[in-house]
């Protein structure tokens, strides 16, 4: 028997023998059936029921590529600019913080934006956040391009002139006497980003464990309900992974989670893996909480940085030898892989040293995921199709349309990404966001690219042939997500047996006009049949609300993406 009935609804399910239905039966955390409102209400017994009132219900969103678990740990003292009409905005956002903000806390815009996306069409100046910070210290971060630190985090950081540099590549720009102007560069890669804002004070863990929380919370109000992590630039495996474990331990996860391992450091990446061998495996963990493999980054000299503003990166030459190694002991292992690849050119090298290395090591078996691609060609689709492997691919290219377009052309930009190439290629495919830093984790932006072709500055940058269809979109949101965690049959999926992850959405995905997309949040979000996110007609439905962020988060004053936001 059913514990919960959802009925009165237009529910997309994308089981191929009932592809839609008006309702649902839930039971123990998974689907029981869809179907009619007379089948499913004449069995539904004792079960709480809920009338949707004809709204449009979806499978729980999967984000295939993104950066939780580090993003979690941080939310809490982000501000975020994903939705800021305009500079101006975005800088009025900094002065009123800074009023707020104690002493020993910084302010950080850590990406998610683009200059694109402002009224203004520009970037701010050091200038400008100096003269709304003055004595708050600042980190402000535009994609992995660069990054700006005001006077006074300068100051708490103590660099000054005589400040060396220990960043591998990337540097700060100086004036003319030698000293920091608070701008960060990555030329050619993101390195001092990372690291300057690794210097940043921290939260502790029990901070972190509800700021965590609070963006969970904000993903399921936009419909989501299981990503994929890919670790990132200091995120250390196990010691940053407690806050997630703890989670996982207390039963509070609201977002299932498949993670896996990026090496951190250069030439070490062999020596990292061995020992991670000995802590974890892949698929070890719950449905909830579990490791799926290694990457995206597996050793740093075949990582090729995706700064469009920037000439593309030459992998260098010793790359295929420190690959070789670690791909023969994560095979070996039976650790599924997956790699950052942004450029054809790097793909065809990646490619020919893991066709060499996966020949007789099943690699084919292991649901191996390329990562990006955004100029690939059609035999690198279908090579990676013959190897068995899928493609994640992402929005990123809407925050950067203007800096492609500049530097490789009108025509380039409009066959940039080419999604329905790779749809053709029959390589298994999946959509994601690449969140947080280089672009928003709002899925519905991503699902408006995907569909309008329109960049973040509102304009069309993608040819009519390469944009999808809003079914083909969603699908790349939902069933097509569970390949890549190797969950293919318990979700993604409105149909039984598949566990009972499902957003109601506050507009008909299929109906608004193309830019509402763009818009889209949930009225009420389901993971495991549980209730993890009501509002509106649903609110009464709502679970018990955290417990409330530092006074001083950002979080509480000017909202999040899908959140709502105080006066």
């Amino acid at each position: 028997m059913p514990d919960l009935v959802l009925f009165n609804g237009r529910i997309t399910t994308f089981d191929p023998d009932l592809p839609e239905a008006t309702a649902i039966a839930i039971a123990d955390g998974k689907v029981e059936a869809t179907g009619s409102d007379q089948d499913i209400m004449a069995a539904a017994g004792d079960a709480v029921t809920i009338d949707l009132a004809g709204r449009r219900v979806i499978p729980g969103l999967i984000d295939s590529h993104t950066h939780i678990i580090r993003q979690g740990n941080n939310f809490a003292m982000e501000l975020r600019w994903d939705d800021v009409p305009s500079l101006a905005d975005g800088l009025a956002m900094l002065k009123r913080q800074a009023q707020r903000t104690p002493v020993g806390q910084w302010m950080r815009v850590v990406g998610g934006w683009s200059a694109d996306q402002f009224a203004e069409k520009r970037l701010p100046t050091i200038d400008e956040i100096n003269a709304v910070s003055p004595e708050v210290p600042v980190y402000v971060l535009h994609l992995y391009d660069r990054a700006w630190l005001n006077k006074a985090a300068l100051r708490a950081l103590g660099i000054d002139s005589h400040f060396y540099e220990p960043f591998v590549s990337g540097r700060l720009e100086r004036d003319e006497d030698g000293t920091p102007t608070g701008l960060a560069l990555a030329r050619p890669n993101a390195q001092p980003l990372y690291a300057l804002l690794d210097m940043a004070p921290k939260l502790d863990f029990e901070s972190q464990i509800l700021s965590t929380k609070h963006y969970f919370k904000a993903l399921n109000g936009l419909g989501l309900t299981s990503a994929l992590d890919c670790a990132g630039g200091f995120l250390n495996y196990p010691d940053d992974y407690g806050v997630i474990s703890e989670l996982n331990r207390r039963g509070e996860q609201t977002v299932r989670i498949g993670y896996q391992l990026f090496a951190q450091r250069p030439l070490f990446e062999l020596e990292d893996f061995r020992r991670w061998n000995d802590i974890v495996k892949p698929d070890q963990g719950d449905d909830y909480l579990k490791c799926v493999g290694a990457g995206e980054m597996l050793v740093a000299s075949a990582y090729d940085f995706e700064d469009f503003s920037y000439p593309r990166p030459e992998l260098p030459k010793r790359m295929e030898g420190d690959l070789r190694p670690v791909l023969e002991f994560l095979l070996e292992n039976r650790w599924p892989i997956r790699f950052h690849c942004t450029y054809e050119e790097s793909a065809h090298r990646l490619l020919t040293v893991l066709e060499e290395v996966g020949r007789d090591k099943g690699l084919e078996e292991l649901n191996w995921i390329f990562d990006h691609g955004e100029t690939i060609s059609e035999r690198t689709m279908e090579w990676v199709a013959r190897l068995g492997g899928g493609i994640s691919y992402q929005n990123r290219i809407a925050f950067q349309a203007t800096a492609y377009r500049d530097r490789y052309g009108e025509a380039a930009l409009r066959d940039v990404m080419p999604v329905r190439k790779m749809m053709a290629s029959g390589v298994p495919l999946a959509a994601g966001t690449d969140a947080t830093r280089v672009s928003s984790y709002n899925p519905w932006l991503a699902i408006h690219w995907a569909v309008s072709g329109k960049g973040r500055g509102g304009d069309v940058i993608w040819a009519a042939e390469n944009r999808l269809s809003r079914e083909d979109a969603l699908r790349h949101w939902t069933a097509a997500g569970a390949w890549f965690s190797r969950e293919q049959g318990r979700k993604g999926q409105l149909m039984p047996g598949q566990f009972a992850d499902l957003a109601v959405l506050d507009r008909d995905y299929f109906e608004v006009a193309e830019d509402e997309i763009a818009d889209i949040t949930a009225d009420l979000t389901l993971t495991g049949g549980k209730i993890v996110h009501a509002k509106g007609a649903f609110a009464n439905h709502a679970p018990a609300p955290l417990a409330e962020l530092p006074d001083w988060s950002p979080i509480p004053i000017f909202g999040a993406p899908g959140a709502p936001k105080a006066a």
